[in-house]
């Protein structure tokens, strides 16, 4: 036969139990603790009386059987019983009352030291008797006893009464126990209540019970900590869908104009055989150019979603300044006529490297970085007017509002500032062109963004993805990517990575 699980109790119900029973068993522990104590106490005073009691002269001995021995011969409720001569018991005894000690019929089964106390039961059921032997004047053992019908009646009434007084304390424990735990517990209640009505829907409450002296209150504190920590994550989450979703949207967005480009290009050239030859060369270099464009797209989106899941493939010691000098010169290649040079960085307080040309060296991934200068100089010479210089800066400062790392106005970063402080290799990449404005210059690190001097150079619209890229891959290596900007004023673009080999004081 099988039972069905048993409910398991409610908290309050558990203490309020719990109580009851400590308060019930200390109580009845305590009374009885004073039961013993005074049985013991009465049982002394019983002995006390025995042992200063000394038996009647022998001419008491010939009182009649159970007759009333005279007041200053045998005092209140004595018994004594006397052994003959031949050492049987005699049936007679001093003293009156009802009942009579169990003895032994003899005076050899008294196995009793003399003068010592000790308890015997009644001879017909009753109460029982304190015993003492003794020898009596004329030689012959006499037994003295008192019987303990008072004590055990005492001890009875106060045991009864220790009973009630634990009924009436574990009633009175449950009662005034439950108000008194539904009150300490009424903090969690209400804890419970808001758990509730956020599970609900309600995510912008929080506990109010959160004082820290209290165990309740630390708990509310705790709540509240992991509930700020859950909308966190909740809004990160949001965050993340909407940048996934814009993304997306982007994305499609810009695969959908060189696709669009190449399906119509391609049906003209088949629905029309007999097109010029310089039209159908003029659609094969367009459907080219888009497929080139679209290809470009796939590969930086693939790029962006491998630093996502592998940002740093692998770290070894890089020479910043040799990579900047090869980024001037492929930049002096892919754009002919354009004034790019190669400067030292000017510490400007920050413990800058002077005029000369010194070997700066980071901790990171070269391929990767040399793609960011590549991906900074693109960016300068595509969006500046022709004529505009650009300058490659290679140096090491310590972070500040004067040598960049930290915010000020007319800053934007792609990340977090650093500390302030803190020693970095830098590698910047300056224009004097026309600048950008301070919304421009907040969206230009965000994928797939293109300022309005997109198109200034070569007509070919870019991806929107190169500083995306950039700046991913300095955050990556724990750096930061970030720009200085004012219209009119040209902008610098600045890679910052933490010191690690060889890199400033």
């Amino acid at each position: 036969m099988r039972f069905p699980p048993r409910r398991p109790r409610s908290v309050r119900t558990r203490l309020v139990l719990i109580s009851a029973v400590l308060a019930t068993a200390a109580v009845l522990v305590s009374q009885a603790a004073g039961l013993a104590v005074m049985r013991s106490w009465l049982t002394g005073q019983i002995d006390q009386r025995l042992v200063q009691f000394r038996p009647p002269p022998p001419a008491a001995y010939g009182r009649p059987l159970h007759g009333p021995a005279p007041e200053e011969a045998l005092p209140s409720d004595f018994r004594v019983f006397f052994y003959g001569s031949d050492g049987r018991l005699r049936p007679d005894s001093l003293g009156s009352g009802a009942g009579r000690p169990r003895l032994p019929a003899t005076a050899s089964g008294l196995a009793r030291e003399r003068g010592r106390p000790a308890t015997v039961p009644d001879a017909e059921g009753g109460s029982a008797w304190r015993v003492v032997a003794d020898t009596g004047p004329d030689g012959r053992r006499v037994v003295v006893a008192l019987p303990l019908g008072t004590v055990e009646g005492a001890t009875a009434k106060l045991l009864w009464f220790s009973l009630a007084i634990g009924l009436a304390t574990a009633a009175g424990v449950g009662l005034l126990g439950s108000a008194a735990v539904r009150l300490g517990l009424r903090p969690l209640a209400r804890m419970e209540r808001t758990a509730l009505r956020i599970t609900g829907g309600e995510s912008a409450l929080t506990v109010t019970d959160t004082d820290p002296r209290t165990e309740t209150g630390r708990l509310g504190l705790a709540f509240n900590t992991m509930l700020g920590q859950v909308r966190a994550a909740l809004h990160r989450k949001d965050a993340s869908e909407r940048r996934l979703r814009r993304f997306m949207a982007d994305a499609g967005h810009e695969l959908r104009t060189p696709l669009t480009s190449i399906q119509g290009f391609a049906e003209l050239l088949v629905e029309q055989p007999s097109l010029p030859a310089a039209r159908r060369r003029e659609a094969h270099v367009l459907i080219a150019r888009n497929a080139e464009r679209m290809s470009r797209l796939v590969d930086d989106l693939f790029l962006l979603a491998k630093l996502g899941y592998a940002p740093v493939a692998h770290r070894e010691t890089v020479d910043l300044l040799s990579l900047a000098a090869d980024g001037v010169g492929a930049a002096v290649v892919a754009h002919p006529g354009r004034d790019v040079r190669l400067a030292s960085l000017a510490g400007g307080g920050g413990g800058g490297s002077g005029d000369a040309l010194d070997v700066v060296e980071a901790l990171g991934d070269a391929h990767q970085l040399s793609q960011v200068i590549g991906n900074l100089l693109a960016n300068a010479c595509v969006h500046t007017p022709p004529g505009t210089r650009v300058e490659v800066r290679v140096g090491s400062v310590r972070t500040g509002p004067d040598t960049g790392g930290t915010d000020r106005p007319g800053r934007c970063g792609a990340t977090a500032a650093l500390p302030a402080g803190v020693a970095a290799c830098v590698v910047e990449v300056a224009d004097d062109g026309p600048g950008l404005a301070a919304d421009a210059a907040r969206q230009v690190f965000e994928r797939f963004y293109r300022g309005p001097s997109a198109d200034r150079e070569g007509g070919r619209p870019g991806s929107g993805l190169g500083l995306s890229i950039a700046a991913t891959i300095a955050e990556a290596h724990g750096g930061r990517l970030e720009v200085d900007t004012r219209p009119g004023y040209g902008c610098v673009f600045r890679l910052l990575l933490p010191r690690s080999v060889g890199c400033g004081p």
